[in-house]
């Protein structure tokens, strides 16, 4: 018997050679009153911090997940196909809501195999879900731009480029990089322009139609998962083509602002006059 005093809810554990025993104590104790207190019994569980080691397994990668979908709901989609040593939807640590994916680790490779071949484009909640195997890399050294860049505010990120660079580099996804995955990845923050996708070097260009949300992609998704891939994102390099569209476009606001101006030249005195 383990006992732990400290606690403000005591409980303990009580350990017996045969579960046939144990199981006649769960159901003759469960609710009894000792010493004037109702006491709760049930079987003991392993703690959730002593994790199994499933480096050896097989993984799946799930995407395309409702926002509604449990580890429980992935658990029982993936269940008919094999023994299940692990599964999970993936959360956001500060808002606690899914990214959208998770993984699922089974005991046997064919199993994991025939998961991924049969649960690919099936519905689950609201959508069909994406399946493919999860890629798990040693975590590379961190590159002094990334690790500038990954806990930098949206401030700073804003300022790391001129206001007229709106294009977004996105690097590291090494297999099922295409023009739709970027896009769906990357539209929920704002208009996208154009796409350029290098599927075999594993990176892509997107450029957006504004400076703003192009900075929102970069702060949001550098350093998350995209296919079970861990991405870079930062600026892309600026051309010289970007540095004289910003010019002209300064230039012909220059231009209003004095045209509107001297419109309004009758209506003001030389005290109010406009100067540039």
């Amino acid at each position: 018997m383990i006992i732990d005093p400290t606690g403000n809810d005591p409980y303990c554990f009580v350990e017996f050679y045969e579960n046939r025993h144990a199981a006649a104590a769960l159901a003759a104790m469960n609710g009894r009153k000792i010493l004037g207190k109702e006491v709760k019994v049930n079987w003991a569980t392993t703690p959730t911090s002593q994790k199994k080691d499933t480096s050896n397994h097989f993984h799946v990668f799930v995407g395309d997940l409702s926002p509604e979908i449990t580890t429980e709901d992935v658990k029982s989609a993936f269940a008919p196909f094999g023994r299940i040593s692990d599964a999970r939807v993936v959360k956001d640590m500060a808002t606690g809501k899914s990214k959208g994916y998770g993984f699922v680790s089974f005991f046997n490779k064919w199993d994991a195999e025939n998961a991924i071949q049969h649960m690919n484009g099936q519905w689950l909640g609201g959508r069909p879900i994406r399946t493919n195997w999860a890629t798990r890399k040693p975590p590379a050294p961190k590159s002094s731009h990334e690790s500038n860049t990954k806990h930098l505010s949206f401030d700073e990120v804003m300022c790391q480029s001129s206001p007229s660079n709106c294009t977004v580099y996105c690097g590291g996804v090494s297999s099922g990089l295409t023009e739709q995955l970027m896009r769906q990845t990357f539209s929920t923050f704002g208009q996208i322009m154009e796409i350029r996708v290098f599927p075999d070097k594993g990176y892509s260009f997107i450029r957006f139609n504004s400076h703003q949300s192009a900075a929102h992609a970069i702060v949001t998704l550098n350093g998350t998962s995209i296919e079970g891939h861990t991405v870079k994102c930062y600026w892309g390099k600026e051309t010289p083509d970007m540095m004289i569209n910003f010019a002209f476009v300064i230039f012909v606001l220059i231009i209003l602002i004095r045209v509107l101006c001297f419109m309004e030249l009758p209506h003001m005195n030389k005290a109010q006059s406009c100067s540039f």
